[in-house]
């Protein structure tokens, strides 16, 4: 059997990699946090690596989930000299399709095969093992991990090529912007109109206008709450990802560009650790203003 190392163990990096040891595959694990690692590895009952190069020496998979571009590709040029050949790394992390080739091309140079395998459904898709997947890279190496990301992810799609699995994330935050404008400016306006919220959320969650932000968020923004299922800075920092791909490809996104600024007002108010779904009491706020 394939002996898989995870990398990362955030929000949605820990449910990950309790899902890999559940299905039997998950062998080591590395995070910056040390503490973090040894209290899963001890409940997991898998080995703890106290640096990248020490996992990558001893895993045949190395699934990878960080913040941002430069942790991705410092943990690439950590473990590119002690890395086996023919190994595969897998980066379920959100980042640029350029950072995606970029990883690619180091890893070939040690004969490593590398997926760009965004995942999307939050914490809770992470919890239960019903992520969505977006990968890019070659589809022979995608079969030969599939049962190990099948233990993550209900949904798995080869999109194509290195990058184009990142690309296809970026496609899914910038509509994830939009349906937080909408659903938040329309759950303030029906505030304003005097409506039972907890009516409105569940007879709208039933027509066209539903969507998975207004079934799980719907109700817990109209009552200020913002559990940190999926945080206003990562998000803000997808957008400016795909603003600056969409500055190269010449496409303009302006509701992209609109949240990302409400987002950097939420985390002037210190509201940045809180989930997306708290733009809704910026909307509330300005209404009153």
């Amino acid at each position: 059997m394939l002996t898989v190392g995870m990398i990362g163990l955030g929000a949605m990096g820990e449910h990950m990699a309790r899902n890999l040891a559940k299905a039997g595959f998950l062998s080591a694990l590395y995070n910056r946090t040390t503490q973090k690692a040894e209290k899963l590895g001890q409940e997991l009952n898998v080995n703890v690596a106290h640096t990248p190069e020490a996992l990558a020496a001893n895993v045949d998979i190395i699934c990878l989930c960080v913040s941002r571009d430069e942790d991705v590709m410092e943990i690439i040029h950590a473990i590119k000299d002690t890395i086996r050949p023919n190994s595969v790394v897998i980066d379920m992390s959100t980042v640029s399709n350029h950072t995606a080739k970029k990883a690619a091309a180091i890893l070939a140079c040690g004969d490593v095969d590398f997926l760009d395998a965004p995942v999307s459904g939050g914490v809770e898709g992470a919890k239960s093992g019903k992520l969505a997947m977006m990968v890019g890279g070659d589809s022979a190496i995608l079969e030969k991990v599939s049962p190990i990301l099948a233990s993550m992810a209900a949904h798995i799609v080869h999109i194509g090529p290195t990058g184009s699995g990142q690309a296809t994330k970026a496609v899914n935050q910038i509509m994830a912007a939009g349906i937080n404008q909408a659903v938040t400016e329309a759950l303030t306006f029906a505030k304003a109109q005097q409506l039972p919220m907890d009516q409105i959320i569940d007879v709208i969650s039933g027509g066209a206008a539903s969507s998975w932000f207004l079934q799980n968020r719907g109700l817990s923004m109209t009552e200020n709450h913002y559990p940190a299922g999926f945080k206003v800075a990562l998000h803000q920092k997808d957008l400016d990802i795909c603003l600056q791909m969409g500055r190269d490809s010449e496409v303009s996104l302006p509701i992209t560009s609109q949240t990302r600024d409400d987002y950097a007002q939420l985390i002037a108010q210190g509201l940045g650790e809180c989930d997306i779904s708290a733009l809704y009491s910026l909307k509330t706020n300005l209404k009153t203003n």
